[in-house]
């Protein structure tokens, strides 16, 4: 990505001035808020930052406590850019990069449950909680085609329901379904995982091609040169890796 930015870029990017990126705190690998200062920490910040400083701009953290509405945000021009997981539902109204992390979506069932393989859960009689407009959510809508999907408001709710008896299986991201069967007995995560996250950069579609090829670009470069390795590791994230570079990298 070359430094120097075309003016009407920047431009378009920052209308006001200020880039400002939508963070999603419903998803712990790439946000969390620090403990001791409460600000926004993660890999979408950290790259959220770089990004601002390629453009020569200042940055301002639009943070949201879901998907959905850390997706909106961005499709209204509420935001500049956002941190999404792409799926075909999100589409209108966005543009999107290539993804610059992978992360596994697995199910948790309680300990008693008979289920032993993400193949059993898609049957009858079964109920799955989601975070409502998560990734998750998403995918299932359009996979699930026996169990039933009961939509809540954020992952935290969706695992209380499992716990509570009122559903059978929580769909989630496999890092937190392995922290909440940690954090108390009773609950397990199935082996495997039932689908990989592609987590991507978005802007606004009304940016254009060519903001969209700048911002393909430095999430390419970003792959490619160890930033968003190292920011992994500096946040001790497990359980996302690196994508691969794009073979198409809009450049």
């Amino acid at each position: 990505m070359n430094p120097a930015v075309a003016p009407a870029l920047v431009s378009a990017f920052a209308p006001g001035g200020m880039l400002r990126a939508s963070i999603n705190l419903g998803n712990p690998i790439l946000a969390n808020k620090d403990a001791a200062t409460g600000e926004p920490v993660g890999v979408s910040i950290d790259l959220a930052r770089e990004f601002a400083r390629r453009l020569g701009v200042g940055i301002e953290l639009v943070v949201f406590e879901k998907a959905a509405v850390s997706v909106d945000a961005v499709r209204n021009e509420k935001a500049d850019i956002g941190f999404f997981a792409i799926d075909p539902a999100r589409s209108e109204g966005l543009l999107f990069t290539a993804p610059y992390v992978l992360i596994e979506g697995s199910y948790l069932v309680r300990e008693s449950s008979a289920l032993t393989d993400n193949a059993q859960v898609d049957a009858k009689g079964h109920r799955i909680s989601v975070g409502a407009g998560s990734a998750y959510d998403l995918f299932l809508t359009r996979e699930i085609g026996q169990a039933e999907i009961v939509r809540l408001q954020g992952a935290a709710a969706a695992l209380a329901a499992l716990r509570s008896g009122g559903v059978d299986v929580a769909a989630g991201i496999r890092q937190l379904l392995e922290a909440e069967a940690r954090r108390e007995p009773g609950v397990r995560v199935l082996p495997g995982r039932f689908m990989v996250i592609q987590q991507a950069m978005g802007t606004p579609a009304s940016r254009g091609a060519q903001a969209q090829a700048l911002l393909s670009s430095f999430v390419e470069e970003m792959k490619a040169s160890g930033f968003v390795a190292d920011a992994l590791q500096r946040h001790r994230i497990e359980g996302a890796i690196v994508a691969p570079a794009s073979r198409s990298p809009a450049l």
